[in-house]
């Protein structure tokens, strides 16, 4: 298994130099940004294409989401900071949501007006 490498302060700089909106946290070795989407079904949207990707490589980000907005913090735990896997989710993460940009939201209108069914605690 081939170990990945923690960036230098001046590899992290240059990468982030070409990265949009992301920002080193302070106090930690990770990288940071807020999106903010339509709605919140947009912003679900997004958060399950990401779910999805980082399944499939196997390097999952931290995050928050309050209806619309979504707080995202990413770190290589296993190299104790930065590395080419969080430059390259921060990149998905932005083409993704690029894509989303400007296209009806995902579900809207498909609500019904019917009657929610009944929580039944148990």
């Amino acid at each position: 298994m081939t170990q990945i490498k923690k960036y230098t302060p001046t590899t992290r700089r240059q990468a982030l130099a070409k990265l949009t909106g992301w920002q080193k946290m302070r106090g930690r070795e990770a990288i940071g940004k807020q999106y903010v989407f339509a709605n919140f079904s947009a912003s679900f949207a997004w958060m399950t294409q990401i779910a999805l990707y980082a399944e499939k490589i196997d390097h999952h980000p931290e995050w928050f989401n309050v209806y619309n907005k979504i707080e995202v913090v990413l770190a290589t735990h296993e190299a104790g900071g930065i590395t080419q896997k969080d430059i390259a989710m921060a990149r998905y993460m932005d083409k993704c949501a690029k894509a989303l940009k400007g296209k009806p939201s995902p579900l809207a209108g498909s609500v019904s007006n019917e009657k929610v069914p009944r929580v039944i605690e148990i």
